[in-house]
């Protein structure tokens, strides 16, 4: 990258503020940079050119009154699919939603951006109904990452992770992992904030809404924004009013007891380019002045396998509630993981992964409860091929990944991806932070303690003209 889509949300409001660029430039350098990389990545459902510009119009006149409606005022953003924005619709990533209606309104995310003056250039891609962590939509087609085109993004905010270089703030969802697994594996940072901190809609068991940026300030400076309440989600959490840029700085690490949870002993075997990344970034904490203590894996095989029967059975509810027409639409592998068990399911199947789900949730909370925050792995394994649904393709096993991000979903933590380093053919690797309840501030905190101890970044990779 170069030149302005270099820069960061706040730099860009600096320049904004000087009179250096104006907004409609910003937006225009950057569509005209997305057009000419999109056909390689795939990571943009849907483009609005001349409504985006007209926002960055709108935001140039208030610059020049000297009234931003807020530091974000003209700054550029894409929002995940499944977010509703006024007009466009929501399919969710599905064949079978092709022909959804435009959105009546802004999901309570969405509106907050907008109120604040961002400007949005358009939605990014996501898999089927969001599950299965992938790039690959029967929708969208195969979203790729950019360090490596035969390698998948991951997901299920797979456009929002591939689209890092083509704006500096990204809208994620995450119910299992979703802005983290995109995180680590395209190189950028993302918050998973606690549940009900951002308002969200339709609210759901586990499910939240968070900044995906190149950088933990953008995504503070994305926070003070998309925490403000909203009355239609009913989860939410009572409006904190943190300035959760200015509470960046200040961390005293000689003070903290930080745990390291190097391996869950579930799911994937941990990579040891990622377990070496992650030893790494606990070692940084332990110099910086961190006491750092081995944190044994509280997960089970049977909490997993729980986690997984209880998606596997919202998702055959979802499937069948379909005609068989677009039950037809939906992508065959989506369809065979989430029925091949759950056809047979008894409601006391589901009562028994649904208690699996809160011994999870209880036992995440109570390992994390010793320490001020704990770090591990992001996912156990470097991006996977492009193109296929899941690692290891196999749709009766599709979800062991997970294990290092699903439990603080359910516990309701607020937990981070922040890219370290990289692994020895260039793909990148993330660190994952996580916080006690409620403490989303403190992990922003961490991360940003962290930032400045990895290793040094690559620059943003451009897209090679043809597919690797």
């Amino acid at each position: 990258m170069s030149g302005i889509d270099e820069l960061s949300a706040a730099a860009l409001a600096a320049e904004y503020r000087r009179g250096e660029l104006s907004p409609r430039e910003a937006a225009a350098a950057l569509l005209s940079r997305i057009e000419a990389w999109e056909p390689k990545l795939n990571a943009m459902y849907r483009l609005d050119r001349e409504g985006a510009l007209a926002q960055a119009r709108a935001a140039e006149g208030r610059w020049r009154a000297g009234k931003p409606l807020s530091a974000l005022d003209g700054v550029p953003v894409t929002i995940k699919e499944n977010i509703a924005t006024r007009g466009d619709p929501a399919p969710i990533g599905t064949r079978a939603n092709e022909d959804a209606p435009p959105a009546a309104a802004d999901d309570p995310p969405a509106a907050r951006l907008r109120e604040a003056g961002a400007v949005i250039l358009g939605k990014t891609t996501m898999p089927d109904y969001g599950m299965l962590s992938s790039g690959l939509s029967s929708l969208h087609g195969v979203t790729r990452n950019p360090w490596r085109l035969d390698r998948n993004t991951s997901g299920s905010s797979a456009g929002a992770g591939a689209a890092a270089g083509y704006a500096p703030l990204h809208l994620g969802t995450d119910i299992g992992g979703s802005v983290r697994l995109p995180a680590t594996h395209c190189g950028i940072f993302a918050l998973k904030p606690s549940l009900g901190r951002v308002p969200i809609q339709p609210p759901y068991m586990g499910r939240v809404a968070g900044p995906m940026t190149r950088g933990v300030a953008d995504a503070a400076l994305m926070m003070g924004v998309l925490a403000r309440p909203d009355a239609r989600d009913f989860m939410s959490l009572p409006p904190q009013g943190i300035d959760y840029l200015a509470g960046l700085e200040g961390l005293s690490l000689d003070r903290l007891k930080v745990g390291f949870l190097p391996d869950m002993r579930c799911g994937l075997p941990v990579h040891p380019e990622v377990s070496g990344a992650a030893k790494a970034a606990a070692k940084a904490l332990e110099g910086a002045g961190c006491t750092v203590e081995e944190l044994p894996s509280f997960l089970t095989p049977e909490m997993l396998d729980g986690m997984c029967r209880f998606f596997e059975a919202r998702s055959f509810h979802d499937t069948m509630q379909l005609p068989p027409a677009k039950q037809a639409r939906v992508l065959p592998f989506i369809v065979e993981w989430c029925s091949w068990r759950a056809r047979d399911f008894s409601g006391r199947d589901v009562m028994q992964a649904y208690a699996l789900v809160m011994a999870m949730r209880e036992a995440a909370v109570a390992a994390c409860q010793p320490f001020d925050f704990v770090i591990s792995p992001v996912s156990p394994i470097l991006p996977y091929e492009a193109g296929i649904p899941a690692p290891g393709n196999d749709p009766h096993d599709a979800l062991p990944h997970i294990a290092f991000t699903v439990a603080y979903n359910m516990s309701e933590q607020p937990a981070a991806s922040l890219s370290w380093s990289f692994s020895a053919d260039g793909l990148p690797v993330g660190v994952q932070i996580i916080g006690r309840r409620f403490d989303d501030l403190g992990v922003l905190r961490l991360a940003h303690a962290l930032e400045s101890m990895r290793p040094a970044q690559k620059p943003w990779p451009e897209p090679p003209r043809q597919p690797a």
